[in-house]
């Protein structure tokens, strides 16, 4: 090579210094509103953190527990990659109590977080380049995710009239348009609350494997549910794969446990990607997680809570100035319609924040069509902080 074109050192520095394309997926603005408030925070300012979906509640004292007396026990060790057998065997035992299902336990995998869920399972399912639909509005990582292994989120888009969920006609004509190799669901969904009756969700795995198109259900909400009880897909298909996690009915999101139910045919491949991305799931995790079920009455006046907060945010909200939301099924949180104010939800939310110390999240983080409308707000605070929060929203919103 001649010298005259070997690379500059501006060049060679660039090269070094320069992120892969596939790591250039949109940021969780969630976690952007997180750091924000935690500066206001740092300043002495008091913020209602209505942000992010984490539970004020610790985790069930028998979780507690349960990690404590491992600890004293001494060593923390590696687990199996799929996760500690009495797990896999507790979860299992769950679908039966909660669903009347007889689960296979080795179709259970343990993993570290729904965060880690989604990821195993598209590696597990799909090639790259391979499309994928999701819901919109949607969880943002579910785009992210898939982009960055090179596969393509398809956004299929929901409105009130399909009760803001993927209709079997729509993944119909979306399959017509270019193939689908995949679709995820989510119910109850975030950011909408919104929740698929059995029916629907029935249809909708039918509908898909029909197609030959694999089915990924996100249930990482169940429990959390007030209109009417959740399905799961494990009670239509065994084809199915279905995500958990500890996070959400548990309060245990620091914890980053969850947990997924494969078809039997995948669970060697998910074991193989899980032993050299992760080798195993923390310990002390799965050993909490096993014992966070028998803490259901801790997490049942937890959930009675939320109901005490969907209350105070479903009558105050209209009363403040903000009357339209979404169907509030499930989860905690409220997808609210703030067009009357502004085409800038991200803006709005800054100012919502900064004003009057009420963090929430821009629809524009779980829809890039629509989002710039809408703003998601989590009720998973205590019931004082959702009355002072729909007082300063209110008082925010006459101020103008």
């Amino acid at each position: 090579m001649s010298s005259s074109s070997a690379p500059t050192p501006t060049q060679v520095a660039a090269r070094l210094a320069g992120a892969s394309r596939r790591s250039e997926i949109a940021p969780f603005i969630v976690m952007d509103v997180m750091e924000r408030a935690a500066r206001i925070e740092a300043a002495g300012g008091h913020v209602i953190h209505m942000e992010v979906g984490q539970p004020a509640a610790p985790a069930p004292s028998t979780a507690r527990e349960a990690a404590r007396r491992a600890l004293e026990h001494g060593r923390i060790g590696y687990t199996t990659a799929l996760g500690l057998p009495g797990l896999r065997a507790r979860i299992a035992r769950h679908y039966g109590d909660t669903y009347g299902l007889d689960l296979d336990p080795a179709r259970v995998v343990v993993t570290t977080g729904s965060s880690a869920g989604f990821l195993l399972a598209f590696l597990s399912m799909f090639e790259a380049g391979d499309r994928v639909a999701i819901a919109n509005p949607g969880y943002p990582p579910y785009r992210h995710i898939l982009t960055a292994l090179g596969c393509e989120p398809v956004l299929i888009e929901t409105d009130a009239a399909s009760r803001w969920v993927i209709t079997p006609q729509a993944l119909i004509e979306a399959h017509r348009r270019t193939p689908l190799k995949g679709v995820l669901v989510a119910s109850p969904a975030n950011p909408t609350g919104t929740m698929m009756r059995p029916e629907a969700l029935a249809e909708l795995i039918r509908t898909a494997e029909g197609l030959g198109i694999r089915f990924i259900s996100d249930e990482i909400y169940h429990g959390l549910d007030y209109a009417f009880p959740a399905s799961t897909a494990a009670a239509v298909s065994d084809d199915a794969t279905i995500i958990h996690s500890f996070s959400k009915y548990f309060c245990m999101t620091g914890w980053r446990v969850g947990w997924m139910v494969m078809p039997a045919s995948l669970v060697r491949a998910v074991e193989r990607l899980q032993q050299n991305l992760m080798i195993s799931v923390p310990t002390l995790s799965q050993v909490a997680a096993e014992a966070a079920f028998d803490g259901a009455a801790e997490m049942e006046a937890v959930k009675h809570g939320y109901e005490e907060n969907r209350l105070i945010l479903t009558q105050g909200l209209p009363a403040a100035g903000l009357p339209e939301f979404l169907p509030v099924d499930g989860a905690f949180y409220l997808y609210a319609d703030v067009s009357r104010f502004t085409d800038d939800s991200a803006g709005f939310a800054r100012r919502l924040l900064d004003e009057a110390l009420v963090a929430a999240t821009p629809g524009v983080d779980f829809d890039p069509h629509r989002g710039h409308h809408y703003l998601r707000l989590s009720y998973a605070g205590s019931a004082d902080e959702m009355r002072q929060a729909v007082h300063r929203i209110g008082d925010f919103l006459r101020k103008g």
